[in-house]
């Protein structure tokens, strides 16, 4: 009789734990009163395209230029173009500075290095010169077109010619780098300077 007793314990225990998980159920989730509107699948694709958060970062006050890639491109990523295209101005800068016209080939279109080509012949490079500081000044255009990223950027730098420190000179840059949109190579092409 004790074994009997035992299994109507049990049977009072699981009732109080399922009680008590339901009423926890309803506190957390609550219970449906009145009526409720059914919702129209149209109605609830327009509000989710309307609450969708947009893809574009936050941009600076000269890179809002970049929204009109990053609504085309997914991607894209502005940071790791701007680095790229700095380290490429440093490379490309000093391969003509050096007369490397093999760096220079792999970077830049052939309109551009046959620029470079004359300019390097004609002995308007400086291997002396070094670079001092270099700031991109904002973008001067960004835009998909024919399947191609094409970006425009504004560049100040700074170049020592010789040993002297005093000896600065200052440019003002605008270049213009170009991808294939659907390209996963990080590698763009200089394609006017």
């Amino acid at each position: 009789m004790v074994y009997g007793d035992l299994q109507f314990f049990d049977i009072i225990i699981f009732a109080v734990i399922a009680i008590f998980i339901i009423y926890r159920l309803r506190s957390v989730l609550g219970k449906r009163t009145g009526f409720q509107k059914k919702t129209n699948q149209q109605e609830f694709t327009k509000k989710e395209q309307k609450t969708e958060p947009e893809k574009i970062p936050q941009l600076k006050e000269g890179e809002q230029k970049f929204e009109t890639v990053y609504r085309q491109v997914d991607s894209f990523d502005h940071k790791v173009f701007l680095e790229g295209a700095k380290k490429a101005f440093e490379i490309i800068i000093t391969s003509f500075n050096k007369g490397d016209k093999k760096t220079l080939k792999s970077l830049v279109s052939k309109n551009v290095y046959a620029a470079f080509e004359v300019a390097i012949d004609s002995g308007s490079n400086n291997p002396n010169s070094q670079f001092y500081s270099l700031v991109v000044d904002g973008v001067e255009d960004a835009k998909v077109e024919n399947d191609k990223i094409v970006i425009a950027v504004n560049f100040i730098s700074e170049q020592i010619l010789s040993d002297n420190e005093e000896d600065v000179v200052k440019n003002k840059d605008t270049w213009v780098f170009e991808k294939l949109a659907n390209s996963n190579n990080p590698s763009w092409t200089l394609i006017s300077t």
